[in-house]
């Protein structure tokens, strides 16, 4: 069972509120690490978790070989005037003979360089008459010469474990030989929101009704990390079926989610459901948008029970669910990516709080990263992270960042 740490008790101490890296802390101390593993053919294996350290059985590149098209020879000081051409390299099929000097060999990018051979003179600054060959300009010893192992010497380590598998790592992982991998099980994520107001898609919308866009907004964000998503739907406002959906996600996921229904003031029988399938303690964070939160333990797996407005939710996702799944996934060295940006307006926060505007950014004509906000910051306005391509970050030392000044700013390429 996943242990909670209680951060206040919120009848005692309503007034207290969670710093943002203090809440993340702790929840990452909680969470249990992968480990459930499967291999996988390498084909398969894009965005996947490695599970297992990956080290190199050999050279790679396996034999010192040409970065470009020209002529191989044996340096030497001072360089003869002509050199006597006496065979040619492919790549794949080198030149079966040792090299003596004041002969050259010519040679194709990717093909071993002759024994002999250390050094490669390009095919542009060179010319050939017959069988002499000679050269304008100067000559490096060793140059455009790729060494044996250069890349990756063998019996190194290449990947660790707890890598996520992108194209370049699987083309690393190729380069080995490697034909399947041992991964991390993708991890499995029960979803459903709460509310008598929240409505499906397809129903008629009754007065006052909305309709439901957080399970779509999470369930596109799960899909992103690779989680395998169990969609319970609408849970109606009544203890027993909150209790019911506890139960099932439980039994059938390995994490939940829901949204609504945590802010302190909600009704008595949504706190006692949690309560009576596990332990949750209920949070205020002090940040914006996305200040209640709950989390803890339901039927031993972790339980996040985000707040109901849809910015909210997926403000609190990405700053607190995201690095849970990550660390459930196998990546337990990851961290959000930031970039400093300069303000291109003034950004109001408050000292005490970390605020997280919705934001755009851009080169601008000086080549500098410029941020500005998408305007109205209100945590229900959905149209506001559509045009957004980020998250503007200020912490909870500043009550404003003026125009001209540095903030931080979390781009939405993981996720979004």
């Amino acid at each position: 069972m996943v242990e909670v740490i209680s951060c206040f008790d919120a009848v005692a101490n309503p007034g207290k509120m969670l710093p943002v890296e203090e809440s993340i802390n702790r929840i990452l101390n909680v969470v249990p690490n992968a480990t459930k593993t499967e291999r996988i053919p390498l084909s398969k294996a894009m965005d996947r978790v490695l599970a297992t350290d990956q080290y190199s059985p050999f050279n790679v590149p396996p034999h010192t070989n040409s970065a470009m098209d020209g002529y191989a020879i044996a340096f030497t000081d001072p360089l003869p005037v002509s050199w006597r051409l006496v065979g040619e390299a492919y790549a794949g099929r080198g030149y079966p003979e040792k090299l003596n000097q004041g002969e050259a060999v010519a040679i194709m990018t990717g093909a071993p360089v002759p024994e002999g051979a250390d050094t490669i003179i390009i095919k542009e600054a060179a010319s050939l008459k017959g069988a002499a060959l000679s050269i304008q300009g100067g000559v490096q010893k060793g140059q455009h010469v790729r060494l044996a192992g250069e890349d990756i010497p063998r019996g190194s380590l290449c990947l660790p474990s707890g890598s996520l598998l992108s194209p370049q790592a699987l083309g690393l992982l190729a380069s080995m030989g490697l034909s399947s991998v041992e991964v991390f099980k993708p991890v499995k994520v029960a979803i459903f929101s709460t509310g008598d107001e929240v409505v499906d898609q397809g129903e008629a919308l009754p007065e006052f009704g909305i309709y439901d866009t957080n399970r779509f907004t999470l369930r596109g964000m799960l899909t992103r990390l690779g989680c395998e998503v169990i969609d319970l739907g609408i849970i109606e406002d009544d203890q027993r079926s909150l209790s019911e959906a506890l139960a099932l996600a439980a039994s059938s996921a390995d994490i939940m989610l829901s949204s609504g229904g945590v802010s302190m003031g909600e009704a008595d029988y949504i706190k006692s459901a949690l309560k009576q399938e596990g332990r949750v303690d209920f949070w205020r964070i002090a940040m914006r948008p996305g200040r209640p939160l709950a989390f803890g333990d339901v039927g031993g797996k972790p339980f996040f029970g985000l707040p109901g407005n849809p910015v909210a939710v997926m403000v609190t996702f990405m700053q607190f669910v995201q690095p849970a799944l990550r660390k459930m996934m196998g990546q337990t060295a990851w961290q959000p990516n930031r970039m400093i940006a300069i303000a291109e307006e003034t950004l109001k926060s408050r000292l005490g709080r970390t605020d997280y505007s919705r934001g755009v950014y851009h080169i601008n004509e000086s080549g500098q990263l410029v941020v500005r906000s998408t305007g109205s910051q209100g945590s229900g306005i959905l149209t506001s992270m559509v045009m957004a391509n980020c998250l503007i970050e200020i912490t909870d030392e500043f009550e404003r960042i003026d125009v001209g000044e540095p903030v931080l700013i979390q781009p939405f390429s993981d996720l979004m």
